[in-house]
């Protein structure tokens, strides 16, 4: 792809921490349940799998959300497990109950089997995917492409699904770390080998999405996550422009100073974490994403400018005073029975309440 810059691109340069004219603003799941065009192309695909599977389906979900909001930024729409689903273990939804895995990975054979899929095989679609948006956006916002971290993707591979403990993926990292070390190896090789593809199709910034590694206690974080966050960042083909990489972990905010350490641009934080806290916390390594409590879409415009305001001072409070080098964020994604008039008010207050 070109290397033309889009014609916004606070995101970009916030993530470089260079002065922009306004904080940006995109949000996690905003291509999603909450608007009924989404619903009625995910009726008309058959399934999400459909959508997700079929680039031109994908780029109209990923760009449903900016037509009817000034985000700064739209984000590929797919999902996290698609990379597992190219290694084999063969991906379904259920109704109610999400994604599963119909062959999980549980013994030595199985992780021995695993691994790094063809990029412009099994995985293609994405690729085209990424590379059908960019052409639609026809330069308005950069894009964003994605993947879970390997940590992550483990829980999913190994429990088979959701789960409410993780017992069986922590019983094999305690257990026998090796084989849980062979696992996160060829997943980490496979994530950094499927972000380059996604950054060589188009996308112009790129994040890995740590879900679960809040649930693992801090030598266990700093063991099976943060080893391989690291990996990532320091091995990732990232092209001549430095392609910006995100961390992004619910529940990350005891590892801040460890994340800002990793090489990545930026780090994303869920609500449990001052952004103050977190830029002083940082000391101007990285930017800093985030991280509104999403269950604030659930209040009233006026309170949700309210805690944007709140979230805004509190970074530049943190910051020296400054602005620059934040991406305003929700501390995690969206809630299908949210209300896009509620969407509207946050980009709106963030915008207005931290022009310059």
């Amino acid at each position: 792809m070109t290397a033309t810059p889009p014609k916004n691109d606070r995101f970009l340069r916030a993530l470089r921490r260079e002065p922009v004219d306004r904080t940006p603003v995109w949000l996690m799941r905003q291509a999603g349940r909450y608007l009924p065009e989404y619903r009625a192309t995910r009726a008309a695909a058959g399934s999400f799998l459909g959508m997700a599977k079929n680039p031109e389906l994908a780029c109209e979900v990923t760009l449903q959300p900016l037509r009817r909001f000034p985000l700064d930024a739209a984000i590929l729409f797919s999902d996290i497990l698609t990379v597992p689903d190219a290694m084999g273990l063969g991906l379904y939804f259920v109704e109610g109950e999400g994604p599963k895995f119909e062959r999980p990975v549980r013994t030595h054979e199985d992780i021995a089997k695993l691994a790094v899929p063809d990029m412009d095989r099994e995985l293609r679609y994405v690729t085209d995917a990424v590379r059908t948006i960019r052409r639609e956006l026809d330069g308005a916002v950069p894009l964003i492409g994605f993947s879970g971290s390997p940590w992550t993707l483990a829980c999913y591979m190994i429990e088979g699904g959701g789960s409410d403990n993780f017992s069986k993926v922590k019983a094999l990292a305690l257990n026998d770390p090796a084989a849980m070390h062979r696992l996160l190896e060829v997943v980490s090789d496979a994530v950094i080998a499927y972000l380059d593809a996604q950054r060589q199709a188009g996308a112009q910034a790129l994040q890995v999405f740590d879900t679960w590694g809040g649930v693992l206690s801090p030598s266990m974080y700093r063991e099976f996550s943060l080893r391989y966050l690291r990996k990532i960042a320091q091995a990732l083909p990232r092209g001549d422009e430095k392609t910006p990489l995100i961390l992004f972990g619910k529940g990350n905010g005891a590892y801040l100073e460890e994340l800002a350490d990793t090489g990545a641009e930026g780090i994303g934080i869920d609500w449990t974490v001052g952004l103050g806290d977190a830029a002083r916390r940082t000391g101007g390594k990285v930017a800093v994403q985030g991280n509104l409590d999403p269950v604030t879409l659930y209040a009233q415009p006026d309170a949700i400018a309210r805690e944007v305001g709140r979230a805004l001072d509190d970074y530049a409070a943190g910051n020296g005073g400054s602005r620059e080098g934040h991406v305003f964020n929700l501390g995690h994604g969206m809630s299908p029975d949210m209300s896009p008039d509620h969407v509207a008010a946050l980009v709106e207050a963030v915008h207005a309440l931290s022009a310059r």
